[in-house]
């Protein structure tokens, strides 16, 4: 286990628009962190030693301390276990797998070799959600809505593994919403669903889906990955405190139409700072929620074709 004053050696796999975007800039800024190596099919990392696969890099480099799995979701199990078994502590880039089982095997797998294994819901570090999640403990609830609604050619371009079976589809940013209500709401679960399937792809590009809490608060959720123009990231409830809408993914807090929670986003930085406690505490940091809903809509789901998606 790392000291806790030296840097933890990591490495990170995967190296895509994620990674680019978000990871490097923030392990850049965190003095918790030594980035001494990538592995990746395509791309490279500058300043540091680059592999084609993650087996390459944990032979090469014995000295490593955790690595961060940014690859599709699909394949991250094989290279997550493959860490795991080399004693090595795991971050996984959201979703943290293509199922849950197989999430609930890396945990088994990380409590035998001492090691942890960190779920990284990202938006769940947005600036807004602590505060949200304090107002709704302290009200009465008696409804919710989650509206996540963004244009997919925009955020995945040419990003052709989202659509295939596993990639799921706008569920992808879907679970973002999902991680915040599940943090923020009381224990909820799904009543139904409809999912809308372009006729050439194998995941959903809309779904509508009913929830309701275990005291019997109704909760829906509206997914649209072809929102052109604003794009909407809210959730809604009505409280007997007001109404509270999360906006801007969880960035900005109104009660009544009145502001009272705005903070430039960090979620990144959060997120890795926060796999640095867990790796010094020596424990690990799963939630499963919000990708057992997911599985849930898929199982519970009517399948509507639509229209094909052309890029």
């Amino acid at each position: 286990m790392p000291s806790n004053k030296g840097p933890i050696k990591l490495g990170i796999v995967g190296v895509g628009k994620i990674v680019r975007d978000q990871h490097l800039p923030a392990l850049a800024k965190d003095s918790d962190y030594q980035l001494v190596a990538a592995a990746s099919r395509h791309g490279k990392v500058d300043g540091i030693p680059n592999f084609p696969t993650i087996e390459a890099m944990l032979d090469a480099v014995p000295d490593l301390e955790a690595v961060s799995l940014c690859m599709p979701p699909q394949f991250r199990y094989d290279a997550a276990r493959a860490a795991l078994e080399a004693g090595k502590h795991v971050f996984l880039e959201k979703p943290p797998g293509a199922t849950v089982s197989e999430v609930e095997d890396l945990k088994r797998i990380a409590g035998k070799h001492g090691v942890s294994l960190f779920a990284s819901w990202h938006s769940r570090y947005a600036p807004a959600v602590e505060a949200g999640r304090a107002f709704l403990a302290s009200a009465r609830i008696s409804s919710a809505a989650i509206i996540w609604k963004e244009d997919v050619r925009r955020w995945h371009p040419n990003q052709e593994w989202i659509w295939a079976p596993g990639g799921f589809g706008v569920f992808d940013p879907g679970i973002n919403a999902l991680s915040i209500a599940t943090h923020i709401l009381p224990a909820m679960f799904i009543t139904s669903a409809a999912l809308d399937f372009p006729e050439n792809r194998a995941s959903p590009v809309a779904a509508h889906v009913a929830f309701r809490t275990s005291n019997g608060v109704p909760v829906t959720m509206e997914l649209d990955w072809l929102q052109t123009g604003p794009q909407s990231w809210d959730i809604v409830a009505e409280t007997d405190k007001g109404k509270m809408v999360l906006s801007g993914g969880s960035a900005k807090l109104a009660i009544d139409g009145k502001v009272v929670h705005d903070e430039p986003e960090a979620e990144y930085p959060m997120l890795y700072r926060r796999f640095a406690e867990i790796v010094r505490a020596g424990v690990s940091d799963v939630d499963l929620a919000p990708l057992q809903h997911v599985a849930d809509a898929f199982m519970l789901g009517k399948r509507n074709v639509v229209e094909a998606f052309l890029d």
